[in-house]
């Protein structure tokens, strides 16, 4: 348990910009460094995580936590992954009041957006790697980015239309099997 507590520690320490830019340094972490989990299986506690309320980043760190050792471990890695933020959101609350006036400081959060911009762009790609692996799930990658860009469509409408293209494209592929199955006992 302390290990997973430190593990997400560490992540929270280090994640700034809110909860999209910690999945790559999750993914990193519980998967190339501790060998915790596969890849497949980070992939979807993502997309669970995304699908819930609640930040995406606590979320995660729970599914996380759980999927490696149960309810201690999701509570281990709940923890892990607030304690830095809240020690760091107390702390500044009380300076923020004094310094957030100083052009330095004003600087300091505009340098910080387009990083995280770069690490939500490269949980993308590190993600899209595994999941986008063939044709159906790239025009469903894409419908839903063309949806989200040019309709505007909040999330949750579109989590359930890939639930239902999941299951449209489970259904296809099975009733292609029955099929093929068919005509090789016809033969």
């Amino acid at each position: 348990m302390i290990e997973i507590y430190m593990a997400f520690f560490k992540l929270g320490a280090v994640s700034f910009g809110g909860g999209y830019a910690i999945i790559p340094l999750i993914e990193q972490e519980v998967v190339e460094n501790k060998k915790w989990l596969e890849r497949e299986k980070i992939i979807d506690i993502f997309s669970v995580a995304q699908a819930l309320p609640g930040a995406i980043a606590i979320n995660a760190s729970t599914f996380v936590g759980y999927s490696v050792a149960g309810i201690p471990g999701a509570i281990a890695a709940l923890l892990g992954n607030v304690t830095p933020s809240v020690v760091t959101v107390m702390t500044l609350s009380v300076l923020f009041t004094r310094i957030s006036g100083y052009p330095a400081v004003k600087s300091i959060f505009k340098a910080i957006y387009p990083v995280v911009v770069g690490l939500i762009l490269y949980a993308a790609y590190k993600i899209g790697k595994t999941a986008i692996n063939n044709l159906a799930s790239v025009v469903i990658a894409a419908a839903a980015f063309a949806a989200s860009l040019f309709l505007h469509l909040d999330p949750i409408p579109l989590i359930i239309a890939g639930i239902v293209c999941g299951l449209v494209v489970h259904w296809i592929k099975t009733l292609n099997c029955i099929k093929e199955k068919k005509k090789g006992r016809e033969l």
